[in-house]
């Protein structure tokens, strides 16, 4: 499975912006990961291929929403209310092992993703 993300840029300080990412193939969840200069890739946000489970880190809660487009294999994270504490290399990542879809916590680990795409960069300005 190959991911195409996009979306990234520049922004000012509480502007919003929206990532996609599209799959070439169905995943069972689609999750986005970020990743500051000289520190560790975090988790931000996952959806489930139904849609129904959802999860986000405490730092994004409120400002971002991850949804997705089965029919497309894309996955979007608007992001709003967007700090200077938010610039960083965002990827998204897809799972797609197993018969079933496992509990949330399992996809706050990046080593859980079977394939990642490639960095897109958002800068937040002050």
């Amino acid at each position: 499975v190959q991911l195409q993300a996009s979306g990234g840029g520049l922004v000012q300080a509480g502007g919003s912006q929206r990532l996609s990412c599209t799959a070439s193939d169905g995943t069972k969840a689609m999750g986005w990961f970020r990743q500051a200069p000289g520190k560790e890739r975090e988790f931000v946000a996952v959806v489930t291929r139904s849609g129904r489970k959802i999860s986000y880190a405490d730092s994004v809660k409120g400002r971002f929403t991850i949804s997705s487009d089965n029919a497309k294999n894309t996955v979007y994270l608007q992001m709003n209310n967007l700090k200077p504490e938010d610039t960083a290399d965002y990827y998204c990542a897809a799972y797609t092992r197993g018969s079933s879809t496992p509990i949330l916590s399992t996809f706050w680990n990046r080593e859980s993703y079977d394939y990642w795409g490639q960095g897109t960069q958002v800068t937040v300005s002050s």
